[in-house]
């Protein structure tokens, strides 16, 4: 059997083809980010920042796919199944920020970096071009933004964590990179759906009456389920749910909205792929509490062991 050393097989290819370089032939493209590229944040083995490559976006994708799919009880698809990625058609054009933990250890016990916490961000003026949010799938988005056609919003979605990361350290990168996304692109309001687990609304009778009564966004910035869709939050009367029960019976992701001053929308939504229970989250950057913004602080100026 014919063998080529190596030298002399980047010998052959550079004088086929001249204008490539070998060195280069199998390097993906990273995508560009405008400044916000390499770590926006770290801590201690952690370190957060934006996907800079397909590779990077799969590995969000099955991270997705491990915690919606094989955990969360949501229902693959026959591609979804196969592939073990959590993929849509806004993966393409949407920014996707990952925390890795940079000491994971592999089955073999070898250090392996490994993507453990992600989000999924979608700008208006990308969404403008390619088709609207994923949120308004479920709700009716479009008075809100010619309500305020001169803000800049960003979409969050897509939020998951491996259940072994899901403390204090992990939580807080993803809001440092959020938050320095935020900053960099001059973000007005964040938006998005959020979810309660199980698809039976009932069951969530407490803090869906809790947020409607307590949390609900000014009329001028409130979003409503989309007709066919809309289950009321005020199942409960507002003197009949005791707030502090409420609270604690909140997903994380939403007691943590709630902390930085979100309100919500008008009605959930179910759904049934997914089998959550949505609400719809609005957040002023200028109504965040200040707390939260001195403490995740400006990213670069943190990187605590």
């Amino acid at each position: 059997m014919w063998a080529i050393h190596a030298d002399a097989g980047r010998k052959i290819i550079a004088g086929a083809f001249p204008l490539l370089k070998p060195q280069n032939l199998l390097k993906p493209k990273k995508k560009k980010h405008g400044g916000l590229e390499g770590p926006l944040a770290l801590l201690g083995s952690l370190e957060v920042r934006l996907a800079c490559s397909k590779k990077e976006i799969r590995k969000a994708q099955r991270l997705r796919f491990k915690v919606f799919f094989r955990k969360g009880g949501a229902i693959p698809d026959a591609k979804a199944a196969i592939t073990r990625r959590d993929a849509d058609r806004f993966d393409k054009f949407c920014d996707h920020l990952i925390v890795i933990d940079h000491a994971a250890r592999n089955r073999f016990g070898k250090i392996k970096p490994k993507v453990v916490g992600a989000y999924r961000l979608l700008r208006g003026d990308v969404a403008e071009k390619k088709g609207g949010f994923y949120s308004a799938g479920e709700y009716d988005v479009a008075p809100l933004l010619v309500r305020h056609g001169g803000a800049r919003f960003l979409e969050l979605g897509r939020s998951c964590v491996l259940e072994q990361y899901r403390g204090k350290r992990t939580i807080e990168l993803l809001w440092r990179g959020i938050l320095a996304y935020v900053r960099h692109h001059r973000i007005d309001a964040m938006i998005g759906c959020a979810s309660l687990e199980g698809a039976n609304p009932l069951a969530h009778a407490a803090a869906l009456s809790f947020l409607a009564h307590h949390a609900r966004a000014d009329e001028d910035w409130r979003v409503s389920a989309r007709r066919e869709l809309h289950v009321p939050m005020e199942m409960l009367a507002k003197e009949a749910v005791d707030p502090r029960k409420a609270m604690s019976a909140l997903p994380p992701l939403i007691k943590g909205y709630l902390r930085c001053g979100a309100k919500f929308g008008d009605g959930a939504v179910v759904d049934r792929k997914f089998n959550t229970t949505d609400v719809f989250v609005i957040m002023r950057v200028a109504e965040i509490d200040a707390r939260y913004l001195d403490h995740f602080g400006p990213a670069e100026a943190r990187d605590a062991a």
